[in-house]
């Protein structure tokens, strides 16, 4: 597969401004962008899970790491005013659909306002020339269809944390036509991925971890909806395709607007498929059953059309879910052997970028 890289040169000493830098992406996103030579700075949470890859990875090492929360306007907009970010991507939120149900409250307040928050004070700072919001592929009024959504679909969401990314959608298109549209002002688009999967993600209700955990203790992992179809994508495709926009934004105002990063159309998988391709990798005997315990509600099938970003941004996956769950399950494997969480990430970033090299022959 072939498509546009970043360019480290671009994110060469620029100041980029990370919210949920301590999570699973924001800790992946850091260190790339270490890795490009940009001046990090990330305002977050403490790394909300034990073990996490924040920690293991020692990702404040590269970078400036500043302890707060998305709900605290005054504390969020004194950090982004004092450290005058040229870049702005904003990950903070509550990110998980089952925690969700059990604290709607937090998840809207986090959500919706602790992104309101964000633009709020980037638009006071007036040092940002561009700002991402990250929400998710679940935004849209899932009505259960077998055909892609597109950034033109109906925004909803069943669920307390799908509504409230929906909702956080509706507030960057209000923020971007109220105090963004005018020549010269900070350049806003949000970004729709589907299921990220990677090494260091520890969450509690998300399939990876779970299956780790399971296959680490021996046990079968069990599993909520095994026919649920998802848009399964390494963390590194969606990272690459907000970076790229980032510098499409930089000096192309009309890129701000909506994005979807996910798996091509022929590549997708049902949580089955997936745990039975990761058993067969982890070996020893893994397997699965289903769980007999009902949760809430959760669509059984999404996909995403991303074609948009395939014309418009040259944008393509380059890890195929087979090679995404290879590079998974091994990173977790050696991890546990005793390798070095930070190198782990920096060999697969670096693999990662190799992807370009071959592809244009370098």
């Amino acid at each position: 597969m072939e498509g546009v890289e970043l360019n480290p040169s671009f994110w060469s000493g620029k100041t980029v401004f990370i919210t949920g830098h301590t999570g699973f992406k924001g800790s992946w996103l850091s260190l790339w962008l270490q890795r490009s030579g940009a001046r990090v700075i990330g305002y977050s949470l403490p790394a909300p899970t034990n073990p996490s890859l924040f920690e293991e990875a020692r990702v404040a090492e590269g970078m400036q790491s500043l302890e707060g929360d998305v709900r605290d306007l005054s504390r969020l907009s004194a950090a982004i005013a004092e450290h005058r970010p040229s870049i702005v991507i904003h990950m903070a939120a509550q990110a998980l659909v089952l925690p969700a149900y059990e604290d709607p409250i937090v998840t809207y307040e986090t959500n919706v306002m602790g992104t309101a928050n964000v633009l709020e004070a980037v638009r006071r700072a007036e040092s940002a020339r561009v700002c991402i919001v990250v929400t998710t592929d679940k935004c849209y009024e899932n009505s259960e269809r077998p055909h892609p959504y597109s950034e033109t679909d109906a925004l909803g969401g069943y669920d307390p944390y799908a509504s409230s990314k929906a909702c956080a959608e509706l507030v960057t298109a209000s923020y971007r036509r109220s105090y963004f549209s005018t020549p010269g002002a900070t350049a806003v688009a949000t970004v729709r991925a589907g299921n990220v999967i990677g090494g260091g993600d520890w969450s509690r209700f998300r399939l990876i971890p779970d299956i780790i955990r399971a296959f680490q203790q021996g046990r079968p992992v069990m599993l909520r909806n095994p026919a649920a179809e998802r848009p399964w994508q390494h963390v590194l495709d969606p990272l690459n395709g907000y970076l790229i926009l980032a510098e499409r934004l930089w000096d192309n105002h009309s890129f701000a607007e909506a994005w979807n990063f996910g798996p091509v159309s022929t590549d997708l998988h049902t949580v089955g498929d997936v745990v039975r391709q990761a058993a067969e990798l982890w070996g020893g005997g893994a397997s699965w059953e289903a769980s007999p315990v009902e949760s809430g509600h959760e669509a059984s099938c999404l996909r995403l059309d991303c074609s948009k970003a395939g014309r418009h941004l040259g944008w393509q996956p380059h890890w195929s879910i087979d090679r995404a769950l290879e590079e998974t399950i091994d990173w977790y494997k050696q991890r546990f052997a005793g390798r070095d969480a930070r190198e782990l990430v920096e060999q697969q970033i670096r693999e990662f970028e190799m992807v370009f090299a071959a592809s244009s022959g370098t």
